[in-house]
């Protein structure tokens, strides 16, 4: 592919693309996606860069996109080809997809926060249509006729509408190559899609299914030896001494390896300040080298390692929740203010109180974190499943002391990512393992090391408080936030002005309440803590849409009535300095209203059974939910049926976003019912799925996912379908019992009949 031109970031839109003819006679056209995660690079704050993504049609009518987004399951390479093939009316069995490595050419790499087709819609529809447009002109001038008598039919063909007369796109990319760069050319309507919006099988789903799909667990490369490594099970804590004289004796072993604690860079570029007291290290530990996998972790187990376990080993689950009990009593940082609600609540005759709890919680993606890596002579070459290639190449940078160029990453399919493989450890492990036994080193985390060395969705306590008039409705409403900081194991410092990751989803549909506070405390722990799927929208979603049905059970109002006169409330206004989009309320109503038909609601359910509803709109999308449930004598909780409506704008394929909603349930319904990391002695006591168990296809309820038609903006599906699951449950139980369980996981011994 021949080198792209480079532009400015301050080129204009319609600017932003660049051909270049191939030896081959291809067509390329080089154009540039935005960061694919909250965070923007700098890449993407001015300067120069090179285009990050690339269309390449070759001479035979093969169609390329080469991108820098990593597929996780999502379907985000379908997707994206899919938006490239409708413009370009492609023949959509000739396009294909390559996967990019790592270069400092792409820019941003990350894959994350629901953004991958959100970000490419408006770039890869520009870039279809400009190459449709060259290919209109270079098939005119071909068959020496006006391009205005001539169309793309759909399936790679020009066609010269008075005559008939046809030729594929393949004869035309050498002509196509050497015209200019069209300016504005016109976009399709959506009334004439005939590829978006429409179910197409997954460009990868059949190597999948056969076994010839490449994850980074499958890598093999020639002379490859295999590493376990065992790391410190109290965070924090550092080797003192360990005798390796056993594991060294042992079947298969070449060589045992001391990994130091090495700092990590901050995941997404930014500056962290000095002395910020961060916690992104590498673990740090003792690897056993060996020929294959199962000697690697024997040799470990003949590992004898003093630990100095550090301040950590005083903390414990207990400990936790009555630090975050106490932060609730005093007061913390003020992060938003409407009106003056302590004054409107202690004014209202009735006052509704409530607190809830949520756990630390593992992501367990299927495939366990692992890594591949060849050190040597001053290069470095890895295979790795992640979805922050960028940050790995950075991290590894400083650890090896290499330049940016010295550093291949090839990115694999991901088996699952949720947010965890925005970590970048387990590639630093594997590089500094090559680089001292001098061969390729695979790294294979088991499933007990990467339970117990994660970094967790934040463990969480909520006080909230809502004042009611005479009419009943709510005029103030006070939240209060305990939990450890996200960005804290990044970056360090307590609480940024704007609540970093820890106050998504913690606002009122609208933001209807006309006296608002949101004030957070910071829990000071040891454990490491992550981007979880769903990140903060979880938890805070969960106490604030359940708080929003004890307000209707105080105010005696039906939970969906209520949501509705909340929604039609007039919206206060955002702050000033607040990033937040506002709440398009006809949407979120519209979701609210199908889910609530769809299920049925208002229709009287059997003794012991009982429906909650729950709403969202975050990503883009708007979402509701609403779960029947049937509890058990025992108190056993048993979800029967999941009613999705979504409203996630213009739709690519409905079959994906279908399949990302029922996996978002089942995701939101495992740390709903079962899931919680505990601390002991500051160490982690889950080690595997039986004692953090996964929702079994035997539980499963009956999921059924309504889309609602839209040509708006495509908005996130990945993250939308996980927050309303707890709270929709924890609403049905009360309907279901009159008792209302604040705690996740939630605990059935409460629900129990005596």
């Amino acid at each position: 592919m021949s080198a792209p031109t480079r532009f400015s970031a301050d080129t204009t839109r319609r600017d932003f693309l660049k051909t270049g003819a191939m030896a081959g006679a291809s067509l390329v056209i080089g154009f540039h996606l935005p960061a694919g995660v909250r965070h923007a690079s700098s890449k993407d704050a001015g300067g120069d860069f090179e285009p990050n993504a690339f269309i390449e049609i070759q001479s035979n009518g093969d169609i390329y996109l080469t991108v820098a987004r990593s597929e996780m399951g999502q379907g985000v390479r379908t997707s994206m080809a899919m938006i490239l093939a409708e413009e370009l009316d492609a023949d959509w069995s000739r396009v294909k997809i390559k996967q990019a490595d790592f270069d400092v050419k792409y820019g941003d790499m990350t894959t994350g926060g629901s953004a991958s087709v959100r970000g490419s819609w408006d770039p890869l529809r520009k870039a279809g249509a400009t190459a449709r447009d060259m290919l209109l002109a270079a098939a005119a001038q071909t068959m020496s006729v006006p391009k205005e008598e001539c169309s793309a039919v759909g399936g790679s063909v020009i066609e010269h509408k008075k005559t008939g007369r046809k030729v594929e796109y393949g004869l035309l990319v050498a002509k196509a190559s050497g015209f200019p760069v069209p300016k504005d050319v016109p976009l399709k309507d959506p009334k004439d899609y005939r590829i978006v919006g429409t179910k197409r099988n997954r460009v990868d789903g059949q190597y999948i299914v056969i076994g010839e799909a490449h994850y980074g667990i499958d890598t093999k490369v020639p002379g490859m030896l295999y590493a376990a490594i065992m790391r410190p099970a109290v965070f924090g804590g550092r080797v003192k001494t360990f005798d390796a004289s056993k594991a060294q004796a042992a079947p298969g072993v070449r060589k045992v390896v001391e990994l130091p604690r090495v700092e990590l860079p901050p995941l997404f570029g930014e500056e962290r300040p000095a002395n910020s007291g961060h916690q992104h290290y590498l673990w740090g530990g003792v690897a056993v080298v060996a020929d294959s996998t199962w000697q690697a972790i024997a040799g470990r187990r003949a590992l004898t390692v003093e630990w100095d376990n550090g301040a950590g080993a005083e903390e414990s689950t207990e400990k936790h929740r009555a630090q975050l009990a106490e932060l609730l009593k005093t007061p913390g940082k003020e992060l938003r203010k409407i009106g003056d609600a302590e004054t409107a609540f202690a004014g209202t005759s009735k006052k509704v109180e409530a607190e809830y709890e949520t756990p630390f919680l593992a992501h367990t993606p299927m495939e366990p974190p692992n890594c591949t890596a060849l050190v040597r002579d001053g290069k470095c070459e890895i295979w790795a499943p992640t979805q922050n290639a960028g940050a790995m190449a950075t991290a590894l940078q400083s650890a090896l002391g290499l330049t940016a160029s010295a550093i291949t990453i090839h990115v694999t399919l991901l088996g699952g990512g949720f947010g965890r493989r925005l970590n970048i450890e387990y590639g630093v492990e594997a590089a500094l393992i090559s680089r001292a036994v001098g061969a390729p080193v695979k790294v294979i985390w088991t499933r007990d090391d990467d339970i117990r060395h994660d970094f967790y969705r934040p463990m969480t306590q909520h006080r909230l408080r809502a004042g009611l008039d005479a009419q009943n409705a709510p005029v103030a409403w006070l939240h209060h936030i305990a939990a450890p900081s996200t960005d804290g194991t990044y970056l360090g410092g307590d609480i940024p002005d704007t609540g970093g990751t820890e106050i998504a989803g913690a606002g009122l549909p609208n933001g209807t309440i006309p006296n608002y506070f949101l004030e957070q405390s910071f829990l000071h722990t040891a454990v490491p803590r992550g981007y979880w799927r769903a990140v903060d929208v979880n938890w805070n979603h969960f106490a604030v849409q359940s708080f929003i049905d004890e307000i209707a059970a105080a105010s005696k109002k039906d939970p969906v009535e209520l949501r509705r006169q909340l929604i039609a409330a007039k919206p206060a206004p955002l702050p000033a300095d607040s990033d937040e989009k506002p709440v398009n309320v006809e949407r979120l109503r519209r979701v609210l209203d199908l889910a609530a038909e769809k299920a049925g609601w208002g229709k009287p359910m059997p003794s012991g059974r009982g429906r909650g509803i729950a709403a969202l709109s975050s990503w883009g999308s708007y979402v509701a939910n609403v779960a029947e449930v049937t509890i058990g004598k025992d108190g056993t909780i048993r979800v029967d049926r999941m009613v999705v409506a979504i409203d996630c704008g213009q739709v690519i394929n409905p079959d994906m976003v279908a399949a990302q909603m029922e996996g978002g349930v089942v995701f939101g319904l495992t740390s709903a019912l079962y899931d919680e990391i505990t601390i002991e002695n500051g160490a982690v006591r889950q080690t595997n799925f039986d004692n953090y168990p996964m929702m079994r296809i035997t539980e499963m309820p009956k999921v059924e996912v309504h889309i609602l038609p839209s040509h708006e903006t495509p908005g996130g599906i990945g993250e939308p379908g996980v927050p309303c699951a707890a709270p929709a449950v924890a609403n049905a139980i009360f309907a279901a019992t009159g008792k209302r369980l604040r705690r996740l996981p939630f605990q059935t011994s409460e629900l129990a009949q005596s």
